[in-house]
């Protein structure tokens, strides 16, 4: 009787092992997706992190300490459109780079500030863009980012089927 019993416990420990496996691996896809690998045209990758919903992008990098030379933040939009980034609640410069549907730069901002009092300016392109890519200030420069480069990257299908 006490094999009997020993069986189903370990039925019952490998059932949940893998549950709490699948639910790790579940996890860590979904962790993945919130960010992207972005390639510039010089080879640079960048890691972003995806702002999908209008709070992930109306919080965007506010109370951040810092971001890492190879790390960015993409805002993605469901149409083209003119959108107005702040930076209330910043800590640290960032460049701003407007991209459109096709993923070329419309627009860049450089070394853009925090703001230290309100009213904060906002910053905007005027040429219709889809996503909004904020990298550590001096980025662009670095990486002589200008109007018109295309940036590859591949969204997820959950941030292209909102």
């Amino acid at each position: 009787m006490l094999k009997q019993n020993k069986r189903p416990n370990i039925s019952v420990k490998l059932f949940f092992f893998g549950a709490a496996l699948f639910l790790a691996l579940s996890s860590a896809q979904t962790s993945r997706e919130k960010f992207v690998k972005i390639f510039l045209p010089n080879g640079t990758s960048i890691t972003a992190e995806l702002a999908i919903t209008d709070e992930e992008r109306q919080r965007g990098l506010m109370f951040r300490d810092a971001l890492l030379p190879d790390q960015g933040m993409l805002l993605v939009f469901e149409e083209e459109d003119i959108y107005y980034i702040w930076m209330k609640n910043m800590k640290f410069s960032i460049d701003i780079l407007w991209l459109d549907r096709e993923k070329r730069i419309v627009h860049v901002e450089k070394l853009v500030p925090p703001c230290k009092k309100d009213p904060c300016p906002s910053y905007h392109s005027k040429i219709p863009s889809m996503y909004v890519l904020e990298l550590k200030a001096g980025s662009a420069d670095k990486n002589k980012l200008k109007l018109y480069d295309r940036l590859d990257f591949i969204l997820p299908i959950e941030s292209q089927n909102r």
